[in-house]
């Protein structure tokens, strides 16, 4: 078992006054987190699985004394898939304003269905962390940094889903495959606004095959048969239920800058992957550079949240097709990078750096990566 960087993180702010709230895709490895965090803990601990029946009836009704006697002595509580508790807010209040020596970690796959649950009546005393598909990070913790070199390839074909990852290729096909067409399509299916599956699942191909690119939403209404509203509803939950993210163009107004435009990517190259059915090996595939510009931004930004980096992100564009794969806006600077599969050699547009003279550029290719992503 590959040990989840967070664990850490999460242990350290246990019993400090606050509701920890876990979010993540399903299948991400969040119920082997919390149970991980339980066995570490010396304290008399409960998990409950809140998609159980069972459980959704003891915990509907916010009465105190109810709540505690089906909880019993446990101090660390664990709620997985909290977003299925009716009241879940008002239930997480009143817990912890009655017993003030809990400890309440809460997960849930959808940060819409939960956030809205839980925002005002925990306000202030909820902290938030996101957990991704497994990082390369965590993977050069469990095993080595040569390991991770020989397994680039199947984190661009195949993802990193933790079960997934640690299957062979035929079998890891199967549970990518699974997870795409069900436990994802599960939370998105669940929310409120979603009458035509069959549209979104064709969203999410036309989103598969565009990744790296500018995203038109009229041009997706256009093909999906569907109005410009609701294509922008749909990529705002799978945005939500972490199966895709948004880069927004940067401008500082320029009137030579793409302003308004956005590129798609995915969480997980394997359900990316899974969704257009190619899992071909990288020499036999054209679309090697726009994986290796996801997985380098994806694993950026995992790296960054795990380690309490704060930065905005975006991409840089002109109407001259000058580009800039990723921006990084932090500590009053912006740091610029060029993602390349192949060692080449890339100079940063002029345009850029006569306007952004406090700036940095940087390519990523398959000889330095490590250096960005570790």
């Amino acid at each position: 078992m590959i040990k989840r960087t967070l664990q850490k993180i999460i242990e350290k702010n246990l019993f400090k006054g606050n509701i920890i709230i876990i979010y993540g895709a399903r299948q991400v490895g969040k119920t082997t987190l919390v149970k991980q965090i339980i066995a570490n803990s010396k304290e008399e601990s409960k998990y409950l699985n809140c998609d159980i029946l069972s459980v959704k009836g003891q915990l509907k009704d916010p009465e105190p004394e109810k709540l505690k006697f089906f909880l019993g002595n446990a101090k660390l509580i664990v709620l997985d898939e909290a977003q299925n508790i009716e009241n879940i807010g008002l239930i997480l209040k009143v817990l912890t304003d009655t017993y003030k020596d809990l400890q309440i970690i809460a997960t849930g796959s959808s940060s819409f269905d939960l956030a809205n649950k839980i925002n005002e009546p925990l306000t202030g005393r909820a902290v938030e962390f996101k957990l991704y598909p497994l990082s390369i990070q965590e993977i050069k913790e469990s095993e080595d940094l040569f390991s991770v070199e020989s397994k680039i390839e199947k984190l661009l074909t195949l993802g990193s889903y933790p079960e997934a990852f640690l299957l062979g290729k035929e079998e890891a096909i199967q549970k990518i495959d699974q997870i795409s067409s069900s436990y994802l399509f599960k939370d998105i299916l669940s929310l409120e606004g979603i009458k035509k599956p069959n549209v979104l699942a064709n969203l999410l191909k036309m989103l598969a095959l565009q990744v790296g690119n500018e995203v038109n939403y009229n041009e997706l209404s256009k093909n999906l048969g569907i109005d410009r509203k609701t294509v922008e509803n749909y990529i705002d939950l799978l945005e939500k239920c972490f199966i895709i993210f948004k880069l927004n163009a940067f401008s500082r107004n320029l009137r030579k800058e793409i302003s308004k435009s956005f590129k798609i990517y995915f969480y997980d190259l394997g359900i990316r992957n899974s969704l257009i059915q190619n899992y071909n090996s990288l020499d036999m595939r054209s679309d090697v550079g726009v994986l290796w510009e996801n997985f380098c931004i994806i694993e950026r930004i995992k790296r960054n949240s795990y380690n309490n980096i704060y930065a905005n992100y975006y991409f840089w564009r002109t109407y001259t097709q000058k580009e800039i794969d990723f921006i990084e806006e932090r500590e009053g600077k912006l740091f610029a990078y060029e993602m390349k599969w192949k060692k080449e050699m890339k100079s940063v547009p002029k345009e850029f750096l006569e306007e952004y003279k406090n700036s940095e550029f940087e390519v990523v290719n398959r000889e330095n990566y490590y250096k960005f992503l570790l």
